[in-house]
């Protein structure tokens, strides 16, 4: 079952007794999954979503904390609907409820955002408007780079009133159109993990954070892999320059050398692909890798400064231009 599936499962089937939480989340369902409408001169209120649990939940909630009945129409796939939908239809009291909910205001003006009471609301409020929110229009995608709880909104106002929400659940996300489309957004994974939690999904978040940190243990090991292998292709693409560099200053300063340096460059020669502290042990006596370094570089020093005394090419005038520094 996907993540998104398995956040809806769990907060479908969360127990909730405070009538102020129940409230807030069917004002929020029904404001991000629902509509009004007007039907032979009443208002209907409709909220569409996705699973029959949650069909389920929002019908005995209108009936237990409303007290008015509802009815479940399912919608078989079709077009481009790849599975069946519920629609969760109030006719008959549907002006009342639609008051009661916050959907109109006492004037009966539709509201646009979220209704005062859960706006004002406390954390437990507050979680349960992001319960509504998402079982009504959430998903949750795995764990990466671009993982993101995200809520679809009916509308600007909408959706600041959910960023103010997450809010106050010490939780930032942002508001953000997407092809005309109102979005809230969660992209960090603590906060996702900890919305959840206060959400009422604990199971999931458990899911997502053992599936977060297996991905982050595997790009860091993806990371240090790389690491080693741009290392000792640096470090062999280095020997071998060199070790091309040592030839040409053998050829510039010929029998004019000193004995320790012509040792070091002879090394150097003689173990092409070794390193520089893989010389120092090979060398008798041993040297330290610093006593190898230094010794070539002032060979390579003391060669280049006699070719261009002489106006000859250097010891890097033979190099390949990838074997060269950047």
């Amino acid at each position: 079952m996907a993540l998104t599936a398995q956040v809806k499962d769990e907060l479908a089937r969360l127990r909730v007794d405070r009538t102020s939480c129940r409230k807030a989340e069917v004002s929020s369902l029904l404001r991000f999954a629902g509509g009004l409408h007007i039907v032979s001169g009443r208002i209907v209120v409709e909220a569409e979503v996705d699973t029959g649990v949650v069909a389920r939940r929002l019908k005995t909630s209108i009936a237990e904390v409303y007290g008015h009945q509802s009815e479940v129409v399912v919608i078989a796939p079709g077009g481009l609907r790849r599975g069946q939908r519920y629609v969760v239809r109030v006719v008959r009291e549907g002006e009342s409820l639609a008051r009661q909910t916050g959907l109109l205001d006492n004037r009966g003006r539709p509201v646009r955002g979220l209704p005062p009471q859960v706006v004002a609301g406390g954390t437990e409020e507050s979680a349960a408007a992001w319960r509504g929110a998402f079982l009504a229009h959430g998903s949750l995608t795995e764990p990466g780079r671009s993982s993101s709880l995200e809520i679809t909104c009916p509308g600007p106002e909408a959706a600041l009133a959910l960023v103010g929400a997450a809010r106050r659940l010490g939780v930032q996300s942002k508001a953000r159109e997407v092809r005309g489309v109102d979005r809230v957004v969660v992209r960090d994974g603590e906060a996702i993990s900890q919305l959840l939690v206060q959400m009422g999904a604990p199971e999931v978040a458990v899911v997502w954070d053992e599936r977060r940190a297996r991905r982050e243990v595997r790009g860091t090991a993806n990371r240090l892999a790389n690491f080693d292998d741009a290392n000792l292709r640096r470090s062999a693409r280095a020997a071998v320059a060199a070790g091309a560099r040592v030839e040409r200053a053998f050829e510039i300063l010929g029998a004019d050398l000193p004995e320790h340096l012509r040792e070091a460059g002879e090394l150097r020669l003689a173990h092409k692909q070794a390193s520089l502290e893989e010389l120092g042990q090979i060398a008798d006596p041993p040297l330290t890798k610093d006593a190898v370094a230094g010794r070539i570089r002032r060979l390579l020093a003391t060669a280049d400064k006699r070719a261009e005394e002489l106006g000859i090419p250097d010891t890097e005038a033979g190099l390949a231009p990838e074997l060269l520094d950047p």
